[in-house]
């Protein structure tokens, strides 16, 4: 895999996956976070993901709610080019990741003293 990103952003897509981001999602997500507006194309070229993974982690990420797409002119035939953007803040989107590992910290650590009372 040729990854074309830095070494934070890789740390950061690290990070991503830990927090449960499927890897395609987490790899997008990184190289979205300082552009205005992308196409599949380029992000297939920068992160090294192939067609297929850069598909579904857009529709991961339009279930979310975190990216709009955009139809764009296309000459000839092939594959209509789609022009994607984040549609909140990438620090809105951590927020959210961060309150969802929270939220699971504490199903977690519910679900440990609940165990606890089966102790003999």
């Amino acid at each position: 895999m040729n990854m074309v990103l830095s070494e934070d952003a890789e740390k950061l897509a690290k990070y991503l996956m830990i927090a449960d981001i499927p890897r395609s999602v987490a790899y997008t997500l990184v190289y979205m976070r300082d552009k205005d507006e992308v196409t599949s194309v380029e992000i297939e070229r920068e992160t090294g993901l192939r067609q297929p993974e850069v598909s579904i982690a857009m529709q991961w990420l339009r279930r979310k709610g975190w990216i709009t797409k955009r139809n764009m002119k296309k000459e000839g035939k092939g594959r209509p080019i789609h022009g994607y953007r984040l549609s909140k803040s990438f620090n809105e989107i951590l927020e959210e990741i961060i309150q969802d590992l929270s939220k699971k910290i504490n199903e977690i650590n519910y679900n440990i003293e609940q165990l606890k009372n089966y102790r003999r």
